[in-house]
């Protein structure tokens, strides 16, 4: 599975953005999804995730109820919606394919290039 995250870009406090994952290679379907983001000078950490069969998400605090995430496996992507945008939200935005059975997913098998997401206040 390849990845292609886009839609970063330059917003402004209490803007929203879509971040875009194109996934290619078979079985997409059958992965579960996830996003994450690397802060400026700290450490990867997890933002949301979404099982294959599109029936659960998983969200870390920070973002819950502010940012979406979805798939169209039709299509092979996955979405994530960030709405009321905060500067500490300003990262490098990576998705991610998962084969754990677990939920949420612990580990993960592919990662995509990051997308930069910067939010000015």
């Amino acid at each position: 599975v390849q990845l292609q995250a886009s839609g970063g870009g330059l917003v402004q406090a209490g803007d929203s953005l879509r971040l875009s994952c194109a996934a290619s290679g078979r079985a997409f379907s059958t992965y579960s999804m996830g996003w994450f983001r690397q802060p400026p000078g700290k450490e990867r950490e997890f933002v949301a995730a979404i099982r294959w069969s599109v029936s659960s998400t998983y969200y870390a605090d920070s973002v819950l109820g502010r940012f979406t995430i979805s798939r169209d496996n039709a299509k092979n992507m996955v979405y994530l919606q960030m709405n009321s945008l905060k500067p500490e939200d300003t990262a490098v935005y990576y998705c991610a394919a998962s084969r754990d059975i677990r939920w949420p997913p612990i580990n993960y098998d592919y990662w995509g290039q990051g997308t930069q997401v910067t939010v000015s206040s």
